[in-house]
């Protein structure tokens, strides 16, 4: 795995090998889907090793525009697909949208545990 951890002025991502927690931080503003965008590549990078449990923790993360939740979204899609891999997002109910979203993609994959505090 090349990246474990990538930041910018306004976001951070950073993966945690022990845990197989990635954790995005901050206002993540995504201009476009490319692979080559450091989140998406670290992501796969994450499911590529396939650990028996991904938990994403977003409770840090202030902001996502639409280009990112089309990421987490395929990125869901991509662990659905798997079958083997348990996923967790980790959300935060004093982010507004964090509950409304984030239950979306409970209906791409049912079996995806949302933990809100």
């Amino acid at each position: 795995m090349e990246i474990t951890e990538y930041k910018t002025e306004d976001y951070s991502v950073e993966y945690d090998r022990e845990t197989t927690t990635v954790t995005l931080a901050g206002s993540l503003r995504l201009s476009g889907l490319e692979d080559s965008n450091p989140v998406v590549k670290l992501l796969n990078d994450v499911l590529a090793l396939e650990p028996k449990t991904i938990t994403l923790n977003l409770r840090e993360l202030e902001f996502l525009n639409s280009s990112g939740i089309n990421m987490l979204s395929k990125f869901v899609i991509k662990v659905r697909q798997n079958k083997t891999i348990h996923l967790i997002l980790l959300a935060s109910n004093r982010i507004p949208w964090q509950g409304k979203s984030l239950k979306n993609l409970q209906r791409l994959m049912p079996t995806l545990e949302l933990e809100v505090q």
